[in-house]
């Protein structure tokens, strides 16, 4: 039963046609084999009975002939005798009615015979004939009807009464051995053309349906289990569905192969610059690490990181910016050997794996890309722009056996490259540094920062442009190391990189709030500005429990000021702007932070309700010097007016370019004029 049910639920359609074919030439048969009876036995009846009747009119025909001679009934059963001697089949048998026997006489033991027959003597009492099939034989009773004619003889009797019967008995062996010879030849033949038919039917259907649909199933299997998507359905089927089954599926392959090559390059490569991108390059360097192993090769790393390109994004933009990185990565690819692989593994980091080179030769390299980077001069939409770059030379296995130990040197030759002045090119050249690389990982320094409580909230005061009074104060993330102050530019990257943001971004919030709680004495109705990260901001349930950790210390939500920027809202805008207008609903204002660095600063006006505009300070900064500057800068500020937003300029280093932003009517501004950050205020 297991598995007749397990055959009934998993079956090819081949086979399902083929069982189909067999059921249906069964029932055929037997459907055939039931009608054959039915029909041969109707025939046999209809046959035999209408001779039967011929037969009983003959004899009766042959005796009346004999009683209008005048013969007796010694004569008649004479000619009863020789009927069934002339026709031996037969049996005749003839029986007188009442009517005859009381003017005649009975005729010997012919009363108990019609006793002992129940049909017979019905049959001379109401006068219907009577046809009694057997296994062989037809028994049909012919009753005799009195005419005008018979009451010349038969003076007691009336017409219509029953003079006799005539009783037949007629072999129908014949007839049923000939109707099923004949029968049976039909339903043989019937039989062979529907075994014909089906067998044809089943071949084309296997052929035109069942064998294509498994050379599709054959096709979904391969690319399934070889996850290859150039195969394709052979074509030509005579069918039109099929066919067009069979184009619709390739031309969906196509589709999905042309889409999944290109999510295969975008996986790997780098979308700005055509590079390998951090993945890519991590695969590269497990290889080359296992390869260098096993053999006992030597290989080399070169990290550059731009020197002060945040400089370049905030002057010219984030579109002139890419334009630099695009250009400066082919300048670098083009001073490298075919075998060589380089790849962007940050926003202005880039990363080369020299095969089969030694430190020394890796050296060189290095030096040759630090002089075709100082010795190019950029060509962009904004002008001629040089970029510089610190380089870090790190080789296997000289500076690390694995791929961590590689990426740390990496990060710390670079880290000293930076620290020793930027704009060179450094290597791992001493033990000192080499021991450091043991105990330096990438993230330690934050780890260990958040852990001995080393990360402070400094405040940088945000005044009012026309009087020159602090209006709010902008909360900035620092690190204490001993007597120095880290600024958030030196580490705000790794720790969104390394996951870190969000832990960093709840200690600043936290220690912020305290901050305003301890000056609300002084500063009773002034206002705190908070960046938060797009991993912060999308920790809904935390961003959520702002207004409830504010009111927990007795502050008023309306003293609370959150920055975002496009990062923050571009990813999941239907969901910020919900956010936003739920933290708005309990008194927290949202800023836009750094407004302007991107072309689509303006639609966020559109579809955010906002209460600042945080002007970008590269606008800011040169508004003195730049009228194009001083152009966006007033054009912001009017725009945001228009919208009923207060404006927040960024940068503000000197006298004259506050007194030009008081000019401009800008509300508010914050900069190094009006104050550094600071611990306590």
């Amino acid at each position: 039963m297991t598995k007749l049910f397990y055959f009934i639920q998993r079956v090819t359609l081949g086979r399902l046609l083929l069982t189909l074919s067999v059921i249906s030439m069964m029932l055929a048969l037997v459907l055939l084999y039931v009608l054959s009876g039915v029909v041969r036995d109707r025939a046999i009846q209809e046959l035999a009975g209408d001779e039967a009747k011929q037969t009983s009119q003959l004899v009766f025909q042959s005796l009346y002939s004999a009683m209008r001679k005048g013969w007796n009934k010694d004569e008649i059963k004479e000619v009863i005798k020789h009927l069934n001697t002339s026709m031996p089949r037969l049996g005749i048998q003839v029986y007188r009615g009442a009517a005859v026997a009381r003017q005649f006489g009975d005729m010997k033991g012919e009363n108990s015979l019609i006793s002992a027959d129940p049909l017979l003597a019905q049959a001379l009492i109401d006068g219907q004939d009577r046809m009694v099939f057997g296994d062989h034989t037809l028994r049909y009773i012919y009753p005799v009807h009195a005419t005008d004619e018979c009451l010349g003889c038969h003076t007691q009797s009336h017409v219509g009464a029953v003079h006799g019967v005539i009783d037949i008995t007629y072999p129908i062996r014949d007839i049923k051995v000939s109707l099923t010879y004949l029968i049976n030849s039909i339903v043989g033949y019937t039989l062979l053309v529907m075994g014909l038919v089906f067998i044809v039917l089943y071949i084309k259907l296997r052929y035109l349906v069942a064998q294509p649909i498994a050379e599709l199933v054959d096709v979904i299997q391969r690319i399934t289990h070889e996850m290859d998507l150039s195969h394709r359905v052979n074509g030509g089927h005579r069918i039109v569905e099929l066919q067009r089954l069979a184009d619709y599926f390739n031309h969906l392959l196509a589709t999905v192969q042309e889409y999944n090559e290109r999510m295969e390059e975008l996986a790997v490569r780098d979308p700005l610059t055509g590079l390998y991108n951090r993945r890519k390059f991590d695969e590269f360097l497990d290889y080359e690490v296992t390869r260098a192993s096993r053999h006992e090769h030597r290989f080399s790393i070169i990290m550059a990181d731009l020197d002060d390109f945040k400089f370049v994004n905030d002057t010219y933009g984030h579109p002139i910016g890419d334009l630099a990185l695009k250009q400066m990565s082919l300048l670098l690819e083009s001073c490298l050997r075919k075998g060589d692989m380089m790849a962007r593994i940050g926003g202005d980091e880039f990363a080369i794996i020299l095969p089969e080179t030694t430190p020394e030769q890796a050296f060189a390299v290095g030096q040759k890309l630090h002089r075709a980077l100082a010795d190019e001069v950029f060509e962009l939409p904004v002008g001629q722009v040089n970029l510089s770059a610190s380089f870090s030379v790190v080789s296997y296995p000289a500076d690390g056996v694995s791929k961590t130990e590689l990426q740390t040197a990496m990060d710390v030759v670079l880290y000293q490259a930076k620290s020793h002045g930027k704009n060179q090119v450094l290597t791992a050249s001493t033990e000192p540094e080499r021991a450091e690389m043991n105990v330096f990982r990438r993230g330690d320094y934050l780890r260990r920062a958040l852990q001995e409580d080393r990360v402070e909230a400094f405040m940088q005061p945000i005044v009012q442009v026309r009087t020159g009074e602090p209006a709010a104060f902008e909360v900035l993330a620092r690190i204490r190391d001993g007597a120095k102050v880290i600024a958030a530019g030196q580490f705000i990257e790794a720790a969104e990189e390394l996951g870190m943001i969000r832990e960093m971004d709840i200690r600043i919030f936290g220690k912020g709030l305290q901050h305003l709680q301890q000056m609300s004495p002084r500063y009773p109705h002034t206002k705190m500005f908070f960046n938060l990260s797009a991993r912060t901001f999308a920790d809904l349930d935390w961003v959520r429990s702002i207004p409830e950790q504010v009111q927990q210390l007795g502050l008023s939500c309306d003293r609370i000021v959150l920055e975002i920027t496009e990062r923050e809202a571009l990813p999941h805008m239907g969901t910020v702007k919900n956010l936003i207008d739920e933290l708005r609903g309990q008194g927290i204002a949202i800023a836009l932070d750094d407004f302007g660095s991107g072309f689509s600063s303006f639609l966020y006006l559109k579809y955010l309700a906002v209460d600042y505009v945080k002007i970008e300070g590269g606008f800011v900064r040169q508004i003195a010097f730049d009228e194009r500057d001083r152009i966006m800068v007033r054009h912001i500020h009017q725009v945001a007016k228009e919208f009923g937003l207060q404006t927040v300029a960024e940068f503000v280093e000197d006298e004259e370019t506050a007194r030009i932003l008081a000019e401009m009517g800008v509300d508010y501004a914050q900069g190094y004029y009006y104050g550094k950050p600071a611990a306590s205020i």
